[in-house]
């Protein structure tokens, strides 16, 4: 069984600080707010992670709150209760020896698209080469509980996905390091919100035909030069 004596220090507080540079990114950006969400990396020793706490905010995180955990789960270095969300993060890691960090946030735009349970299509030249023409949407597990390591990693098996939408629940980004997983669940979530305001404006005309007429649609736009 592993041990702290098992993990270089220095690597260690290497891999802490990314994770708090990343997670106040996050934060920044209004991916996560309040104690949800979480993200973790691997060790150079590749059997063990860095992952937030349960109950811990992004900006929060620290080098004296993250935790070990070796790749069943179990708790090698670390105070408090880990993340609900660490039995999908190891089932990741180990069927996907390419992947070195996860990002998972409750991002709002993404969120509302998953409650339609589709794989949500990218209409972007960027999306499309970044996370391909469609991203899955994982159920929920059964009794409506969030989804866990039975339902996220037989899809996260196929080594060319690099993102996932959960229902009612959020994204997970994963990738060679923490500021690629980082990009994944960016994008998915502005991508999130481009569909939504192209749908919108796709169906402006008709609802403006249905209430103002078409003459009047200029007049919902700021008149330019």
């Amino acid at each position: 069984m592993m041990t702290k004596h098992d993990i270089d220090h220095d690597n260690l507080v290497s891999v802490r600080k990314e994770i708090i540079s990343i997670a106040r990114r996050c934060f920044s950006l209004k991916l996560q707010t309040n104690s949800g969400g979480n993200l973790s990396a691997r060790l150079s020793c590749r059997d063990a992670i860095v992952i937030k706490p349960s109950g811990l905010g992004y900006f929060e995180c620290s080098q004296d709150n993250l935790m070990v955990c070796d790749l069943e789960g179990q708790v090698i270095e670390g105070r408090g209760k880990p993340s609900k969300d660490l039995g999908f993060h190891c089932g990741i890691y180990q069927e996907r020896a390419d992947v070195n960090a996860i990002v998972h946030v409750h991002s709002p735009w993404a969120i509302g698209y998953s409650h339609l349970n589709l794989p949500f299509q990218c209409a972007t030249v960027q999306s499309v080469g970044k996370l391909g023409s469609l991203v899955p949407c994982i159920d929920l597990a059964p009794g409506g509980k969030p989804q866990g390591e039975a339902e996220v990693r037989p899809v996260f098996a196929n080594n060319q996905l690099k993102a996932a939408l959960l229902r009612a629940h959020g994204t997970i980004g994963v990738g060679k390091d923490l500021i690629s997983a980082q990009y994944i669940v960016e994008l998915l979530e502005e991508s999130c919100h481009a569909a939504f305001a192209a749908s919108w404006f796709h169906n402006l005309p008709k609802l403006m035909s249905e209430t103002q007429g078409h003459t009047e649609i200029r007049d919902c736009f700021p008149r330019l030069g």
